[in-house]
């Protein structure tokens, strides 16, 4: 059964095709509209790769070195470490798949919290969580770490979700947002 989430704030959706759990944690996969504008900040993954194949539009993929635009039909692997972002730099929404893999459920869990804290305007105008602690959970929930000159904040990122986790916060978060 797939499940679609929405972004009341950026109007960003999530198809969860293929779950971690139903997949035996053999992969996850997306279908996301990206609306123009969206994307994601420099950032990469340390447990799994991620696989972009495009449907509809035109997704921006910057790596660390290099920008590629992709077009229906196409597809591109960012390998697990490697630095990236994506964003629609376009008019119109941009339909794509993301298959990771291994599948994540800390990733499904973490789009789930973001979302629904959008929906309850606990988030800025760009989505991202209003509370640093909350950010520096789903950052660790998500296994998206950021990349570039920001890379800098990690160490502070891991302290903060120790303090989200000593708290309650994270068990919270995930409760509230990821029961079925």
């Amino acid at each position: 059964m797939h499940k679609t989430i929405t972004n009341p704030v950026i109007k960003d959706e999530v198809t969860f095709v293929q779950t971690s759990v139903a997949t035996k944690g053999r992969i996850t996969t997306l279908q996301v509209k990206l609306m123009p504008g969206g994307g994601t900040p420099m950032h990469y993954h340390k447990n799994f790769s991620e696989a972009f194949i495009i449907i509809e539009g035109v997704l921006t993929i910057t790596l660390k070195d290099k920008t590629i635009r992709l077009a229906p039909g196409e597809k591109l692997v960012v390998e697990k470490e490697q630095w990236h972002r994506f964003s629609n730099e376009s008019t119109l929404p941009v339909i794509f798949t993301t298959i990771v893999t291994p599948g994540s459920e800390g990733f499904e869990n973490a789009l789930r919290i973001l979302y629904g804290l959008a929906g309850d305007q606990k988030t800025n105008k760009k989505g991202m969580p209003d509370n640093p602690l909350v950010l520096a959970s789903i950052s660790k929930i998500s296994d998206m770490w950021p990349a570039g000159p920001r890379i800098l904040i990690v160490p502070l990122l891991e302290l903060m979700n120790f303090l989200a986790v000593l708290t309650g916060l994270k068990r919270k978060l995930l409760k509230k947002y990821c029961s079925q």
